[in-house]
């Protein structure tokens, strides 16, 4: 896995997936509200779904061929979508509207996590030492675990992160047999390697892996808001807000939710794939080696890089899901806005 995940917005077409004999050109159609069987026939599934809400939005009252429909239908879905995402730069996000037909599902949108690697976390990762002193002022560790508190608790209502808790579940799983006390670690080691006491490195022991952790990443060692700089705390608000309006979405409701059964109706692929996602906030210069040995299935298989996949049984629900994605968007803006701002500034 890499040192840091990508910080650009893919600009990778998003995706309509149907079949070439679903273009028909040469029959004019109207992309009106209320679409006529005939307008069905030649167009996928996710387009009969979609049309509904394109034409609600569509200024062009004249008739379309059935190509053109299509490209209309996808023009104004894409437009609308990438104005959401496109300033979310902390991660890359990739948005497939997919049909299920075959497999007797209804179409489905589904948003794709295409970063791997570690977050960057800005000035919240910065230390004090001379290299970085000299040329800007580092935060105290309380700004710096205060901030990266409110992230590690919010991130993952939109994009699924390896947080350090899931790390340990994952070194239990692949080192202590499901220990998580060096007394049961030690145990297994012996067990499994043969190895001796003196063998057993004491840093990939629980505890050593613990101890390893920076200050910043300490719950404990975070500043109550009221001890914050009035910019810093503000931000942090805004993204216990954000990640407060994510919870009260029913499941069925969010674009930024999915079910492992569900996903195999439309990406069986996914069978054969890793389980874990794609991006961590775990640093990678203090835990290469742990992360390495975790994500190493994932890396040959590939990564669980579903971060939301939502079903559209009618046409009514399409706004359900924009209202959704816009949730998760100014959550992952509100995450970019607290680690791209230095925590003095208002």
């Amino acid at each position: 896995m890499g040192r840091k995940g990508a910080a650009s917005q893919s600009r990778r077409p998003l995706a309509f997936t149907s079949p070439p004999s679903a273009n028909l050109p040469g029959r004019a159609v109207t992309l009106s509200i209320d679409i006529s069987t005939a307008f069905y026939g030649p167009l996928g599934p996710h387009h009969k779904m979609m049309g509904p809400w394109a034409a609600a939005r569509d200024q062009d009252a004249r008739l379309y061929t059935r190509g053109e429909a299509r490209q209309r239908i996808e023009k104004l879905f894409n437009e609308e979508v990438l104005d959401i995402l496109s300033p979310i730069k902390i991660v890359d996000l990739r948005v497939a509207v997919v049909d299920g037909e075959e497999g007797g599902s209804p179409p489905a949108i589904t948003i794709f996590c295409d970063s791997i690697g570690q977050m960057d976390l800005g000035w919240i990762e910065k230390s004090n030492v001379l290299s970085v002193a000299l040329f800007e002022q580092v935060a105290p560790v309380g700004m710096q675990a205060a901030a990266y508190e409110a992230l590690a608790s919010s991130l993952n209502a939109a994009v699924p992160m390896i947080g350090f808790a899931d790390l340990m579940e994952e070194l239990s799983a692949y080192y202590w047999d499901g220990s998580l006390d060096d007394e049961g670690a030690i145990q297994t080691m012996k067990e499994w390697r043969g190895l001796e006491d003196d063998d057993i490195d004491a840093d990939q022991l629980p505890s050593g892996v613990l101890a390893r952790r920076p200050a910043w990443m300490l719950a404990e060692n975070a500043y109550p808001l009221k001890r914050l700089p009035h910019g810093l705390a503000k931000r942090i608000r805004r993204l216990r807000k954000a990640r407060k309006a994510m919870d009260a979405v029913p499941l069925g409701d969010s674009a930024w939710r999915c079910h492992s059964d569900f996903v195999l109706d439309y990406f069986p692929e996914y069978m054969d794939y890793g389980t874990l996602p794609p991006m961590t906030i775990v640093p990678f210069d203090v835990f290469a080696r742990e992360i390495d040995d975790v994500a190493r299935p994932c890396m040959e298989t590939g990564f669980y890089d579903i971060a939301g996949l939502y079903q559209l049984p009618n046409p009514a629900v399409v706004d359900r899901w924009f209202t959704s994605l816009k949730l998760g968007a100014e959550l992952l803006l509100a995450a970019q806005d607290l680690i791209d701002t230095h925590p003095f500034h208002p």
